[in-house]
Order: structure tokens, then sequence, then C-alpha cells
């Protein structure tokens, strides 16, 4: 992962930069979701890891598929990892300029695994609670996770606040066998 993550950067901020110069980081930020999904897909990753088949040929296909909207910077960033074999590379790179994007805009991302359906009441005061830690604005998404037992996991980035039931239960097991 941490090679995937090595291999991405460059290019995560090559491509945020090119951005951040045209105004246009939400624009951005769509292009390469697009593509990143498009080379996740099972054929073209197939068609992408055959030996066989030309670098540009698998580009063309690429940029095809994702249609107009790439325009022709998009185009050329897409011709610029096939020539480097970094297509598969796309998905992480798109992970690292949402990173990036949100950083620049003073926003951090957080998601909320919790055992249970969270009120809206419970969401907004975890937000709340959140924003005024990370003295940022947070954008949630939630999911539910009923392995948790109770209780709930926050990921923000690299950092995870871990409330959980099965959490405590964890520490507790490792507390007693040390």
């Amino acid at each position: 992962m941490s090679e995937l993550s090595t291999l991405a950067r460059p290019y995560a901020e090559a491509v945020f930069r090119l951005a951040q110069d045209e105004n246009d980081l939400a624009g951005w930020s769509s292009r390469i979701a697009t593509l990143a999904a498009i080379v996740s897909d099972e054929q073209l990753a197939r068609l992408n890891a055959d030996p066989a088949m030309a670098a540009d040929r698998v580009a063309d296909l690429v940029i095809d598929v994702a249609g107009t909207s790439l325009g022709e910077r998009g185009a050329s960033f897409v011709k610029v990892l096939a020539e480097n074999d970094r297509l598969s590379v796309l998905p992480e790179i798109s992970a690292q300029f949402e990173t990036l994007k949100a950083n620049a805009e003073g926003t951090i991302e957080a998601t909320i695994s919790s055992a249970q359906e969270l009120t809206q009441a419970q969401i907004d005061d975890l937000v709340a609670g959140l924003k005024a830690k990370f003295n940022r604005a947070v954008t949630v998404q939630v999911a539910v996770d009923p392995e948790l037992i109770g209780g709930a996991v926050i990921a923000i980035g690299d950092k995870v606040i871990d409330g959980s039931v099965k959490g405590r239960l964890q520490r507790m097991s490792f507390a007693l066998q040390g």
C-alpha cells in the first residue's frame, strides 16, 4: 500500500497544481474520479495488464470511455500515466488528490461507522465535535457496522478514533494478556 501511495503522490500533486492553476479543483476532482472508476473496471484492468496491449491503445480506450468531459489536458494526463505504466494507480491518485483538495479548501472528510443507525442529531453532534477538534469544516460519510457491537469508529485520514464496544473489548483483552 505504501508503494502505491509513493507511486501516486507525484501525479496527484502535479494534477492538483494544474487544477489550482486552472481554478478548477471540482472539475479535476470529477475527472480523476471518473478515470479511477474506468481503470478499476475488471475488463480494462486486464487489458492494461496485458503486455501485448500497447499503452497508447489502452490510453485511447480510457479517453474514449471518459468522453468529452475529460478535455485535452485530461487526455494528456491519461497518456502520461499510460506511457509510465501508471494507469492502475489512478484510484490512489484520486484519493490523494481529494486529500490535497480538502486541505486546500480547509475541510476534512470523516467516515463514521456505528453499530446502529445514527440519528441526524447524533451525526450533527459528532460533526460539531470534530469541527471543534480539527478547526476545519467536516464532511461525513456514515456507515453501519453491526460487528462494532456498540459505539462508533471515526476515521479521518490516517487518524482513527475508536469508541466502539468491540475496540474496548480488544484493548481490555490486550491489557489482560500483557
